[in-house]
This record gives C-alpha cells, sequence and structure tokens, in this order.
C-alpha cells in the first residue's frame, strides 16, 4: 500500500521529492528558453538580413536620385526655368500631373570661433546694464545665447537674439551681434527626396519611404 500523506515520508524521502520536482521544473524553464531564443534568434536574423538587403538597395536608389536629378538641374538651368534663390532643392512634375519628384536639401548652421567672441561681449553688456533694469528680459535674451547640448549656439534662438538688434545702442551688443552675422555660414549635410502622386481629391500624397512614415 503507497504512501499517502506527507508524514508517512521520511525527511530524507521528502527532501528527495522536492529536488526531484525542482529540478524538473528548472529542465522545463531550460526547454522553454532555448525554444523562446531559438525562435527569437531566427526573428532577428531573418529581420536583419532583409535589414541589409534593403538598405543596400536604398542607397544604391539615392545613388541614382543624385544622378537623375543633377541630370535635371543642369538641363533646368540650360534652360534658365531653375529659380535663382535655389540653393540646390527644387521639384520635377510628369508632363501627366500626377506625379512629382523634390529634391530637399539638408543644412547644418554653424558659427566659428568669432561667435565665442560675440557671446562674451553679449554675455557681458547683458549682465552689466540689462539685467539691473529688466531681470526678465535678460533672461530672454541670455537664453537666445546659451548653447545647446552638443555645444554649439542654436539656429532658432540667435535669429530671435538678431530680431532685437535694435533695441540697445551698446558698443558691446553691436559687436557682439555683428560678430555672429559675420561667424554664421550654412554647411551642406546632403540632400533628401521626396516622392509624390495625386490622389483621387487632386492632392499630392508622399510615398512613405521610412517606418514612421508607413
Amino acid at each position: 500500500m503507497g504512501k499517502t500523506d506527507q508524514k508517512d515520508y521520511t525527511e530524507q524521502e521528502l527532501e528527495q521529492m522536492l529536488a526531484k520536482k525542482k529540478a524538473a521544473t528548472k529542465a522545463k524553464r531550460e526547454k522553454e528558453k532555448e525554444a523562446y531564443e531559438k525562435k527569437r534568434d531566427a526573428a532577428v536574423l531573418d529581420m536583419l538580413d532583409k535589414a541589409q538587403i534593403l538598405g543596400k538597395k536604398m542607397v544604391e536608389f539615392k545613388q541614382l536620385c543624385h544622378e537623375l536629378m543633377n541630370e535635371q538641374s543642369i538641363k533646368l538651368k540650360e534652360y534658365g526655368t531653375m529659380s535663382k534663390n535655389s540653393k540646390g532643392g527644387f521639384s520635377i512634375t510628369h508632363s501627366g500631373g500626377e506625379l512629382r519628384v523634390t529634391r530637399t536639401r539638408a543644412t547644418q548652421p554653424h558659427w566659428d570661433e568669432r561667435s565665442d567672441k560675440a557671446v562674451a561681449l553679449i554675455q557681458d553688456f547683458l549682465a552689466d546694464t540689462v539685467k539691473k533694469r529688466d531681470k526678465d528680459l535678460y533672461e530672454i535674451l541670455i537664453s537666445f545665447i546659451t548653447k545647446g547640448e552638443n555645444g554649439k549656439l542654436e539656429y532658432d534662438k540667435v535669429m530671435h537674439l538678431l530680431s532685437h538688434e535694435d533695441k540697445f545702442d551698446d558698443k558691446r551688443w553691436i559687436e557682439g551681434l555683428k560678430l555672429i552675422k559675420e561667424s554664421y555660414s550654412v554647411h551642406v549635410r546632403g540632400y533628401g527626396y521626396e516622392f509624390k502622386v495625386k490622389d483621387e481629391k487632386g492632392k499630392y500624397q508622399s510615398i512613405p519611404l521610412n517606418f514612421s512614415g508607413i
């Protein structure tokens, strides 16, 4: 007759049973973990393989866009239809009017070493004069020349600062803003492309080429 109550087992037998149960539970978890990792790794490999293929095709496609749009840019200049104000960005539209390709110009603002002198002059003027009269205005103006996390001036803030150019006639303010302007230049990072098709309402809709746009 088998044992039916824990009291019927010795302490050693109970420990053996518990150890066996733990071993079975551990083996089950290991098996489940192995199955999960195998499926996960297969998914990673599948997606990465396809991503690498797609990435290569995107590089080739962008190079093709560069070549074709550069050719069109030359032709537009020859015909005199390229805007004189164009900095490299322009659109071409199919004769049917339904398809359009646009080249956008990606730029990055840059201020050279003269901007450091400019900031020092402006800070000195603001702290010496404006801060004493109007602390709120001081805080606003000083924020416009506070550098970002990358240690560089921020374009929008500098433009706000320049909009206050005629507010003061102090030499430090005038010289500082002058140096800010002289130190500024635009660096071209590259070109982007947009592809659009007219919908049934006659409005151009972009063809999404990035995951967030899908």
